[in-house]
Parts: C-alpha cells; sequence; structure tokens
C-alpha cells in the first residue's frame, strides 16, 4: 500500500516525465480492474443504502458494543453495501499507512486509524490543501460507467443470495481507488508547472483566473494521445486469445466495453483531473494554506480513540456482569 512516490528524491516526485509514466503505468491497472468488474451483472443494489443489510459479524461484537448500538445503526442504514465494505477496507489499509502517501486520498476519511508501521518520509512536494474530488468519481463510476461496461445475462438484480455482490464489490473497490489515484496526480502536475512558471501561475491565481489557469495546464496534443492509447490498450487487454496465438476480431468477443472506456477519459478523468489542478493552483498562494483532511482528522482522533476505548470497555463491563450473573444462578 505504500506510494510508488520517492521517500527521498524531491526533483523526481516533480518530474513531469516521471509523472507521466506513473499515469500510463495507471492506465493498464484502470483497464484490468474495469475487465474483471466487466464479468459480473451491474447488482444495483449494492449501491443503494438500506437494499443489502449490513449485518453485525457476531453477537458478542454486539454486546461488546452495546454503549454506541444505536448510532452503528444508525451509520449502517446511511451506508450502501459498497459504501460500507470501501469503508472497511480503507480503515484497514490505513493500517498499513496507505493513507500517509501523498498520493492517496480516502473515500471516507473518518474510517482511517492509525497506521501499524512506522512513517515513511515522503517529500514535502505539494503545497497543504483540501482538494478531494472522490464523491465525484463515485457518482460517475456508480451511475454512468458501471451500467455501460457490466455484463447483461438478461435477467434483473437476483437478489443478496443469488448474485456475486462480494466479488462485485471488491472490482468496485480496485477500480474506485485506481481512478482517484489518477484524478488526484493532476496535483502533481499542477504543482510542477507552477515551479516551472512562477510568475505566469502566481498572476493568474492572484486574478483568480481558472479559465485562464485551465487553458495554461492543458495540452491537448497530449490528451488526443491519451485517448488513442487507452483504446488501443482496451481492445488489447480485453480480446480473446486461443491457444495457437490467434485474437478473434469481433467486437462480441471483447471482455470490456472499449467505447465506455475512452468516454471515461475522455468525459470524466481528463475533464477532472484538471479541475483538480486549477482548484490545487487556486489554494497554492493561500496563508496559513487550507487545513488537509488528514491534517483535521488527526486533530479529533485522540479524543475519537478514547470515546471508542470507553465505549468498548463499557461494553466489555456490562458483557461480564451479565455472564458473572448468569453464572451464579448455576
Amino acid at each position: 500500500m505504500d506510494s510508488s512516490v520517492d521517500s527521498f528524491d524531491t526533483a523526481k516526485a516533480l518530474d513531469l516525465g516521471w509523472i507521466r509514466d506513473q499515469l500510463i503505468r495507471l492506465e493498464d491497472t484502470i483497464a484490468f480492474h474495469l475487465i474483471e468488474r466487466a464479468q459480473f451483472p451491474l447488482n444495483k443494489s449494492i449501491y443503494e443504502p438500506g437494499a443489502v443489510q449490513i449485518r453485525d459479524a457476531s453477537t458478542l461484537a454486539s454486546v461488546l458494543t452495546w454503549p454506541l448500538s444505536v448510532l452503528a445503526d444508525k451509520r449502517k442504514k446511511q451506508y450502501s453495501f459498497m459504501d460500507w465494505y470501501l469503508s472497511q477496507q480503507e480503515a484497514l489499509q490505513s493500517r498499513i499507512r496507505r493513507f500517509e502517501s501523498p498520493d492517496e486520498n480516502p473515500f471516507f476519511p473518518e474510517a482511517v486509524q492509525a497506521p501499524i508501521l512506522k512513517p515513511l518520509h515522503y517529500p514535502e512536494v505539494l503545497h497543504p490543501n483540501n482538494v478531494v474530488v472522490n464523491d465525484r468519481i463515485k457518482q460517475y463510476y456508480v451511475e454512468t460507467l458501471l451500467p455501460k461496461v457490466c455484463a447483461d445475462f438478461g435477467r434483473g438484480d437476483r437478489g443478496e443470495t443469488q448474485e456475486n455482490y462480494g466479488s462485485s464489490a471488491t472490482c468496485d473497490i480496485a477500480v474506485l481507488q485506481a481512478l482517484s489515484r489518477r484524478i488526484h496526480f493532476g496535483k502533481f502536475v499542477a504543482e510542477s508547472k507552477f515551479r516551472s512558471e512562477k510568475e505566469r501561475y502566481t498572476a493568474l491565481i492572484l486574478a483568480e483566473d481558472r479559465e485562464g489557469l485551465g487553458e495554461a495546464i492543458v495540452n491537448r496534443k497530449v490528451e488526443q494521445m491519451v485517448l488513442q492509447r487507452m483504446r488501443r490498450k482496451v481492445e488489447t487487454f480485453g480480446q480473446e486469445v486461443s491457444a495457437d496465438g490467434v485474437t478473434a476480431a469481433t467486437e462480441a468477443a471483447n471482455k470490456l466495453n472499449v467505447d465506455a472506456v475512452v468516454e471515461l477519459y475522455e468525459k470524466f478523468v481528463i475533464p477532472v483531473t484538471k479541475d483538480v489542478e486549477v482548484e490545487y493552483l487556486m489554494q497554492r498562494l493561500q496563508s496559513p494554506p487550507p487545513t488537509p483532511w488528514v491534517v483535521a482528522l488527526r486533530k479529533s482522533s485522540t479524543s475519537e480513540t478514547l470515546l471508542w476505548g470507553l465505549t468498548v470497555g463499557g461494553g466489555a463491563l456490562a458483557a461480564t456482569t451479565v455472564a458473572l450473573r448468569w453464572l451464579s444462578r448455576k
């Protein structure tokens, strides 16, 4: 879960050639994860809060945490199955310092916990900022992309006992996190370009000229190359290859909707990355800088941890009392 951002080389982290290589690798990652997701039907219920009941793992867990049971039940009703799974996954991944990395942003910051590993010393290359667009990413992914790429078996969602809800959500999380990293990598691009032309970008920022910043950042030729490369990759990765090396050339033989993935980049990934770059630059000169989500979270983590400890302790005490009373009756 550690980042590919070099822990010691600040210049490398802002080198546009190195950043481009990271973005190209992420194209592969996104394409392969989408191929995995496309083998399952849409399974729309896993994205609807309350459609799938989120059950407690055990009766013991319920007893031990009884002081927060009402709050927990309320939070569960607010989660869809996929959101609940994603928040649980991010809680675990935060323990191995995934979100300590400057190129990672959680979808559920409130789920992030303190790492069990010692911190890596990442270079201070980005200006403190609170630019995160994960809500937009998730909304587009669920509402626009999935209906176009998921397998259609000519039937509706058959329900929890007959559909691959867990497998579908597992693939979803992999795609969402890769998309998030790809789009938020725009901050490195923006910082690199700011440092290379400080006077130009400073003037645009002070004038609050978002349109001018967008035009300064955009490279139309590179964008077209990205779209062409993404099309070729999906066509290549998604084709069926026989044992003798012969590939099926028909559209039906492709494991993934090529046009939908190209549209994902053209109508969402590229323009939203530009939005991230522009909003990052708009915060670049702020002093004091905005409070990043991770700093705000750490400020509240001590009190939350104490509350949780008291809660679990109280639950454990209550459980012990009940058990002793039951034993005394024997």
